[in-house]
């Protein structure tokens, strides 16, 4: 499926959730947010996701220049995503969703900043 090349957005978060929006995305980028990972490891911290969806999400990130994808020419291939340049200024914002997260976990409404 492929994106249209300019869309309008009637609220600049709307764009944001049009890149990194829906639960799989988002998980991908708060692993991704730790560091480099392969597809394989991955796959073990998010056992819900088929490989399909995986894939899938991982290509889009990729064409919205999110995340890159490095191969490695050995036998067998290594493949490895992690976060771009565009990817990183996500970083502050994957973290405090992960804080607002873990704060909700335990039962205690988020501190103001």
């Amino acid at each position: 499926m492929e994106k249209q090349s300019v869309r309008a957005y009637n609220i600049p978060a709307e764009a944001t959730l049009d890149i990194i929006g829906g639960k799989w995305k988002l998980l991908i980028l708060c692993h991704l947010n730790c560091g480099p990972k392969r597809t394989s490891e991955l796959k073990k911290e998010i056992p819900e996701i088929t490989q399909k969806m995986l894939t899938q999400q991982l290509r889009e990130l990729k064409e919205d220049n999110i995340i890159i994808r490095t191969v490695y020419n050995q036998v067998p291939p290594k493949v490895v995503y992690e976060m771009s340049e565009l990817g990183n200024s996500l970083k502050s914002i994957l973290d405090q969703l992960n804080d607002w997260g873990e704060q909700y976990i335990q039962g205690r409404e988020p501190s103001p900043e």
